[in-house]
């Protein structure tokens, strides 16, 4: 009897030992993903910290005293909220915490994309009625992969100093200086403001750039290039890199934004599909800034032409498309190998090579954006690239010329660009998403 109770002892310890292992690998305390814990609105009780409590909260969850390496950032000065790491029970524990409005995953956002202006009626001159005062206090935020503060588009000639509202920081890392037009920088990449892809650049010189004349490519589109309203400021928050936009850097842009005192947000990011208000991170900081009296503008999204692919969807913010002001799109192109030494001398019929002088042949939309290559290049039809390689099957030697690029300037009516993410709104099928 003694011996059979010892076996059994010994078995129920070594089932013991089995199924540790498998407990550890459901909630492996390595096993961590950063979460975005949103709490609504900072409390009006007095005595309130953000942080605290923010502390107060991972403790209790984790069980740690120290929180080291865990939180990695605390909303506080605009919403209540924080981005912690944790593991997926440690998630679940906070879904049930009083307070607590949602929890959801960090994910990594994307980056989405001058004559519009004249088009659109803001044109320069005294035939257009505007008010230098009110615009050259309001204050542009724009929540990109930062600027380059050396481009004449954000030179401070000419400007007073910032409006008094204006609460926020010059923190753009090294070599990198303010002035009167770009008053404000915030890094959350840990690369410094500067901006490293160009994107941040263009959306803010697209919105508030000086007015730059004599500014073409190379000679094309010779003019002068300048944001919608040339006399506003700009504050640049960097949250971008070349791996994307995570989403706890978008809500701490949001949270400073709001509280640096902008009147307007721009952010031209967006995720893979649409998600449900308080689990988007956008969403979220635009509703707040609503609150402040403060417009967000966001992309559509860079999914169309398929419909239901706006990425904007809530109502408290302004979605905008992208559109060709010419009605006429050049198509983009890929690219397919060849050998460099039978094409020297010759003109490339290919599918895409931007090496050589070509003739290449787009997907299958009917247009799109025009794309710059270092080489002369006609981007054809699939239509007209077929009739293309019959001619040059059919003839005995072909020739050929491409041209010089020539800008073209009219007034027809633009039209969404087939990129552009469409309608109809899948959050809330009630509201008009176009």
């Amino acid at each position: 009897m003694a011996k059979r109770a010892a076996y059994f002892f010994l078995l129920s310890c070594v089932s013991i030992l089995l199924l540790s292992p498998v407990s550890a690998v459901t909630d492996d305390p390595r096993d961590k993903q950063v979460y975005v814990v949103y709490m609504g609105s900072l409390p009006s009780r007095p005595g309130y910290t953000p942080l605290s409590n923010h502390i107060n909260v991972l403790q209790e969850v984790t069980g740690e005293s120290s929180i080291e390496g865990r939180l990695v950032r605390s909303y506080k000065r605009s919403f209540n909220g924080f981005a912690a790491r944790l593991t997926e029970s440690e998630r679940e524990r906070v879904v049930e915490m009083e307070g607590v409005v949602s929890v959801f995953l960090s994910k990594n956002l994307k980056l989405q994309t001058t004559a519009s202006w004249d088009f659109m009626g803001l044109k320069e001159g005294i035939k257009t009625k505007r008010n230098p005062t009110v615009e050259s206090d309001t204050i542009i935020g724009v929540i990109d992969s930062g600027i380059w503060p050396e481009s004449e588009s954000f030179f401070g000639e000419g400007f007073g100093p910032p409006p008094k509202k204006w609460k926020g920081v010059c923190s753009g890392g090294r070599n990198f200086t303010c002035n009167n037009k770009l008053i404000g920088a915030r890094d959350y990449t840990k690369e410094g403001t500067r901006d490293s892809g160009s994107h941040g650049t263009h959306t803010a010189s697209t919105a508030a750039g000086n007015a730059v004349p004599s500014t073409s490519f190379f000679g094309i589109g010779n003019g002068t290039v300048r944001g919608g309203v040339p006399v506003s400021r700009i504050a640049a928050y960097k949250v971008c890199t070349e791996d994307g936009c995570t989403s706890e850097a978008v809500l701490s842009a949001f949270d400073d934004a709001i509280a640096d005192g902008v009147d307007l947000i721009s952010v031209s990011l967006g995720g893979d599909k649409p998600s449900i208000y308080e689990e988007d991170t956008i969403a979220i900081g635009a509703f707040h800034a609503m609150a402040k009296g403060i417009l967000t503008v966001q992309s559509a999204g860079n999914s169309g032409p398929v419909a239901a692919t706006v990425l904007s969807v809530a109502p408290w913010g302004k979605s905008i498309n992208a559109f060709d002001l010419k009605g006429k799109m050049y198509p983009l192109v890929y690219e397919e190998s060849s050998k460099d030494s039978l094409l020297k001398g010759k003109i490339l019929v290919s599918r895409f090579s931007s090496e050589v002088a070509v003739a290449s042949i787009s997907r299958d939309y009917k247009g799109y954006a025009s794309t710059v290559t270092p080489r002369p290049m006609s981007a054809l039809s699939p239509d007209d690239f077929d009739s293309l390689v019959s001619y040059v099957n059919s003839t005995k030697s072909p020739q050929g010329t491409v041209l010089k690029t020539e800008a073209i300037f009219d007034k027809k009516a633009p039209k969404v660009a087939p990129f552009s993410s469409r309608g109809p709104n899948t959050i809330a099928v009630d509201l008009l998403k176009v």
